[in-house]
């Protein structure tokens, strides 16, 4: 499998204990939903606990674009305004912040990956309803509460 990770850790001068126990708030290339996001600062800030946000974006198969550089378009405003939020409202906090962009061609397995791999606490699926498909997000739903042992928090339920 095909998958990218951009990764950008910013602390207000903590030390890191990356690993176990930390909140992953993702969403897939759209806007976060506020109540999510919000949550999810809450939660790494009542826990002690890093936070992680994550952008889940497809990366279509398409080796030329690779090539030319075209798999990495730039956020618009507004997307990226709503990813530096939550990082900015944790900072603010004392939170210790990861921020990561995987670009995959599979993202909700990629996701449940990504959980597994940096041993998460609590994913915060919180993509806005008013932009992801609900297609992509019922799947991801699905998917995360049959094959992730952490809990699990949806921004909505369909």
């Amino acid at each position: 499998m095909s998958l990218q990770v951009e990764v950008r850790t910013e602390a207000p001068g903590l030390a890191s204990s990356a690993g176990s126990g930390d909140v992953l708030l993702a969403t897939f290339g759209v806007p976060f939903d506020a109540e999510a996001a919000a949550f999810a600062v809450d939660s790494a800030v009542e826990a002690g606990r890093n936070l992680i946000v994550a952008n889940v974006v497809e990366l279509e198969p398409l080796p030329l674009s690779l090539r030319m550089g075209y798999d990495s378009l730039e956020y618009t405003p507004e997307l990226a305004a709503s990813l530096l939020a939550p990082v900015q409202l944790a900072q603010s906090l004392g939170v210790h912040v990861e921020r990561l962009r995987v670009k995959t061609p599979r993202r909700v397995r990629s996701l449940i990956e990504l959980v597994k791999e940096r041993q998460v606490s609590l994913l915060v699926l919180g993509p806005d309803r008013n932009v992801v498909k609900p297609r992509l997000y019922r799947k991801a739903a699905a998917a995360v509460r049959g094959r992730l042992s952490c809990l699990v928090w949806l921004s909505w339920d369909l």
